[in-house]
């Protein structure tokens, strides 16, 4: 080995130390960025994906009624979806027919309430896996209590408390002015009972606590509407 040799050794070891703190470097950057990768996946399957037992999510984006779900809960969601859809209907006959301050200001509450109701009870139902439809309905004409003895004003009913025949609902589309103002407290008035009836069975045997929150505002709401209806009907 010759002198020249003997000095390109350690030249050449001294490079290699280097050269691996760049490989370690480059390795650790690709590890960084494989598991942020990784991290941001996992996140956004967590919140689409269902829980034990089939239940969804409670994360952000996921279920917005979490925890225990009952049949009475389902059908509390099914049922008062078309009750409040009905209570929007008459609440739209209102417009160019309804004549008292009064009614119109009901009117005008109905619609800001009811809508949004709606739309949260079919985002539960979606997230429990349920129909928005119950068919048949099984349990409307036994077991419920409440549920099974509905009949609109002109007493023809639906299955359904509180709800309105399609009779009922064409004389309320014929009257107008003051007529119009005591057929439309007057059906309001059994409708409004109708859904309390039905919250009061959720409260009663409900399990989710989101639906029985609902239940508990529907009580409260609908009781002091009924109240005010019947103090109009009584001037007009």
């Amino acid at each position: 080995m010759t002198a020249q040799q003997r000095t390109d050794r350690p030249t050449r070891r001294s490079t290699r130390p280097g050269a691996r703190r760049l490989v370690l470097t480059a390795l650790a950057a690709t590890a960084a960025l494989l598991l942020a990768a990784c991290g941001g996946a996992t996140g956004a399957d967590h919140q689409g994906t269902a829980g034990h037992g089939g239940t969804p999510s409670a994360t952000a984006g996921g279920n917005p009624a979490p925890g225990p779900v009952g049949d009475t809960d389902v059908m509390f969601a099914q049922m008062m979806i078309p009750h409040h859809q009905q209570a929007l209907e008459m609440a739209r006959l209102a417009e160019g027919r309804a004549a008292d301050p009064g009614i119109k200001k009901l009117v005008a509450a109905i619609k800001q309430a009811q809508d949004p109701e709606i739309q949260r009870m079919r985002a539960w139902l979606t997230a429990w896996g349920k129909p928005e439809s119950a068919g048949a309905m099984p349990g409307m004409d036994h077991g419920s209590g409440s549920m099974d003895h509905g009949s609109g004003a002109g007493g023809h009913g639906s299955g359904m408390a509180g709800m309105m025949s399609d009779e009922d609902m064409k004389a309320l589309g014929a009257a107008k002015g003051r007529a119009f103002d005591r057929t439309f407290a007057t059906m309001m008035i059994d409708h409004h009972k109708g859904a309390i009836d039905m919250a009061k069975d959720e409260q009663r045997r409900g399990r989710n606590a989101t639906a029985k929150k609902l239940a508990d505002d529907v009580v409260r709401t609908q009781a002091a509407e009924v109240a005010e209806l019947n103090a109009l009907l009584d001037r007009l």
